[in-house]
């Protein structure tokens, strides 16, 4: 046997690896990024204070002044804490390495974000996907079926959906809540918060089994890299464990505590890409042959005849979006598209409009 196929696990080599394509010189519309920059007074202010980090120390590893500016800034309950972590892939990975007991199981609607299925894999543990119904919705009966026959130890519910933009019904989340009860821990995923009317966070005090996972990434900063999470104290305890230690560098800190004093300027970018959002939907909706599905996130899911020529087109006139076909059979001819300025919308859907 060779080498590999005696030291890496068979569940490992089965697995591809997560693909970033190539994206110089194109619009880029695939990764549901923020397309705004800072001014340049405040580039100026954020290069004056990382000029001053001490690059020679670790970071103060409990994160207090960083913890305390997120629960202030975006919205968690005072009584509450949060682990972070370096984006929420490592949250989520995080979960797995904790939860993962002999025979312990995730479970997640899907198509959904890859990550999920993708980090219970590398701990260890089956992934149980239960498709969306036809409408892209949550199918509660069969999520609640799974509940009762699998007892997933992880509960998934991306609010809203990746890839989908789907803003799930709130009562059907709470139905889950319910039917698990203490068997497992739910993970509401509001990693587009900043582009969705309503979220959970509010409501952790009614849920022991409930945490709330969230991003700065699309909110502005998809570069430093910080997810946080939040929920009971013995669930974040037991967490805290399994996080690596100083895995927020002090750049990242330095650079999310400064923007966390300027959230206001964030707050209005995503204000923004709320209205763009809007606009382009209408505008898609127009276009002939074009199925836009409704969106609580920054991006769109359109389906549109024949997507796999319809991409290939709008890559030969440099704009990039995301290509979901494949990712499922509910997906079939989709293409997802980050909402962007005026100018790259602009240029999108004049491409769209050529390659149709």
């Amino acid at each position: 046997m060779s080498l590999i196929a005696n030291i890496i696990r068979p569940e490992v080599r089965d697995l591809a690896a997560y693909h970033v394509p190539e994206s110089a010189g194109f619009v880029k519309l695939d990764a549901m990024e923020n397309p705004y920059t800072l001014s340049v007074e405040l580039q100026q202010e954020l290069a004056e204070r990382l000029s001053q980090v001490a690059l020679n120390r670790y970071p103060v590893p409990s994160y207090i002044a960083l913890k305390t500016a997120i629960k202030r800034q975006l919205g968690v309950p005072d009584d509450y804490a949060v682990v972070l972590g370096n984006g929420s892939d490592e949250l989520i990975a995080m979960v797995s390495v904790a939860c993962a007991r002999p025979g312990a199981k995730v479970m997640a609607a899907v198509p959904g974000f890859v990550m999920y299925a993708m980090s219970a894999r590398l701990a260890g543990m089956e992934f149980v996907g239960v498709p969306l119904k036809s409408d892209l919705t949550l199918d509660t009966p069969a999520m609640l079926a799974v509940v009762a026959e699998h007892r997933p130890a992880i509960i998934y519910l991306a609010y809203p959906n990746n890839p989908t933009g789907t803003l799930f019904d709130i009562a059907d989340i709470e139905q889950i809540l319910q039917a698990v009860g203490d068997t497992g821990v739910v993970i509401v995923d509001e990693a587009y918060q900043p582009f969705s009317p309503v979220s959970f966070m509010p409501r952790l005090a009614e849920f022991d089994n409930l945490l709330v996972m969230r991003t700065v990434s699309k909110l502005g900063l998809a570069g430093i890299r910080l997810g946080y999470m939040s929920g009971s104290k013995a669930l974040l305890d037991e967490f805290e464990k399994v996080r690596p230690p100083y895995n927020i560098n002090v750049l990242t800190e330095a650079a999310a505590l400064f923007m966390l004093e300027h959230v206001d300027v964030l707050d209005a970018q995503a204000a923004n890409l709320r209205e763009q959002r809007c606009l382009l939907s209408s505008a898609l909706a127009k276009l002939p042959g074009v199925l836009v599905f409704p969106s609580s996130a920054n991006f769109l899911l359109i389906r549109v005849p024949h997507a796999e020529q319809v991409f290939a087109k709008l890559l030969k006139q440099k704009i990039l979006v995301k290509n979901v076909g494949k990712m499922h059979a509910l997906l079939e001819n989709c293409l997802r598209i980050t909402v962007s300025t005026p100018k790259e919308n602009a240029l999108f859907l004049n491409a769209l409009s050529a390659s149709l």
